[in-house]
């Protein structure tokens, strides 16, 4: 009897503490996805991982979200058929470790240091990869890029401002030696914590150790130019109001906070090409009748045919080479729009900036030196700060948005079909 009186209090002991050890246990399902199974480990291992790449967010909400997206991924590669080779995955793992200037086995020494399992990053790695494949045989065919997607972003890119000058405010804070690694995370949670340029202020009254630190941290407006090369991209890359991640230099870490920032357009961006047909027909009553017939320059050419060839005359110039009359006529018209000019029709065919009409979209020819034979001692032309990229480049930047934008995509409709539920 006294058997039985133990084994019930030791099953109701055992019941009782079940979820005590569940809760304990660091490879208890957390998530289902699919029929892939997502654990505790799973999660805190990413958690980890996050904070040793200093991401700003290592939250767990966000350590969930970057493995489900990673089983999504290798879900979507396995139903194409796709399998990494090793060879595939090692590079990768490489290029990757190579970011922080390791190799890979550097790379795995440091993230058992950081208690992190090494086969962690090998998933997080592996699910790129295949991810990289399923985007190049699904998504890459499908994008397609126009003349006109390229020429809406060449007017984009000439009348975007270049900064010139920014306004900021800085906190330099010491570091003592041996604890950088430590004052980087404080500094981290630091940033964390500004939410406004008052916040900033605060700060950096109390932790810099620059003259700046009694005016709050703030430098007066200082041209972009005359800023270390190394600093430009951090700071461009910053909007008034937002703070920079923490930059390590000898002895201290750095924070930036960007007040504001002025500028100006390329020189030149306001002046436009015109690109226009008139034909000259010396009656207004015929000229009115064949204007109201027009959609677009291809049918004034074919409104001229069988006139003497003098008569339909192709323009293309900027404004201030035009005839006065014309140019007025043309001012208030819109491509493939008609009107007509005492006895002839006048029609716009294009309007362009003139950096992209005028600017020669070729390779940088080389410069020989002078003394030199031709091709001896060759060097690039300067760069044209007013220059425009080329359109190739354009292209491929305005391809790989589209790449990406669908990719983002197609990973949300994956999400929303599958099934994921939690225990």
């Amino acid at each position: 009897m006294r058997r039985v009186i133990l084994g019930v209090a030791m099953a109701a002991l055992l019941a009782g503490a079940g979820p005590v050890l569940a809760q304990s246990n660091p490879f208890r399902p957390v998530l289902y996805i699919n029929e892939s199974v997502v654990t505790q480990f799973d999660i805190e291992q990413r958690m980890r991982f996050l904070e040793l790449l200093r991401s700003a967010q290592a939250d767990r909400a966000t350590a969930e979200k970057a493995v489900i997206d990673d089983r999504l991924r290798m879900i979507a590669g396995k139903q194409m058929g796709i399998k990494p080779t090793d060879e595939q995955i090692n590079a990768a793992l490489a290029e990757f470790a190579a970011r922080g200037n390791l190799d890979t086995e550097q790379f795995n020494q440091l993230l058992r240091q950081s208690n992190i399992d090494p086969a962690i990053f090998r998933d997080f790695i592996v699910s790129g990869v295949v991810w990289r494949d399923v985007v190049r045989r699904r998504i890459v065919p499908m994008v397609q890029v126009s003349d006109a997607e390229i020429d809406q972003e060449f007017k984009k890119i000439v009348n975007t401002p270049r900064i010139d000058d920014v306004l900021i405010s800085e906190m330099v804070i010491p570091t003592p030696e041996g604890e950088a690694e430590r004052m980087h995370d404080e500094v981290e949670r630091l940033a964390a914590s500004i939410r406004s340029e008052s916040d900033f202020a605060a700060a950096a009254r109390q932790y810099s150790a620059t003259r700046s630190a009694e005016d709050g941290g703030r430098l007066p407006w200082t041209a972009l130019a005359n800023l270390p090369p190394s600093l430009r991209p951090i700071l461009l890359s910053l909007q008034p109001g937002q703070i920079s991640q923490p930059l390590t230099v000898p002895g201290a870490i750095v924070l930036f906070y960007m007040r504001d920032t002025r500028g100006s357009v390329r020189a030149g961006a306001q002046d436009q090409v015109l690109d226009y047909l008139r034909l000259r027909l010396g009656n207004p009553a015929e000229a009115q009748r064949i204007s109201q017939g027009l959609r677009n320059c291809n049918d004034l050419y074919i409104a001229a045919q069988g006139l003497p060839a003098d008569r339909l005359l192709a323009e293309k110039g900027n404004l201030g080479s035009i005839p006065a009359d014309a140019g007025l006529a043309l001012a208030t018209l819109d491509p493939d729009e008609a009107t007509v000019l005492g006895g002839d029709v006048l029609m716009l065919c294009s309007r362009m900036p003139a950096l992209l009409a005028e600017a020669d979209l070729r390779p940088a020819v080389p410069v020989t030196p002078p003394g030199a034979r031709p091709g001896e001692g060759a060097v690039p032309n300067a760069p044209d700060e007013n220059a425009v990229p080329a359109r190739d480049e354009v292209r491929d930047e305005v391809f790989n948005r589209k790449i990406g934008a669908a990719a983002d995509a197609y990973l949300a409709e994956l999400r929303a079909d599958a099934i994921i539920r939690r225990p």
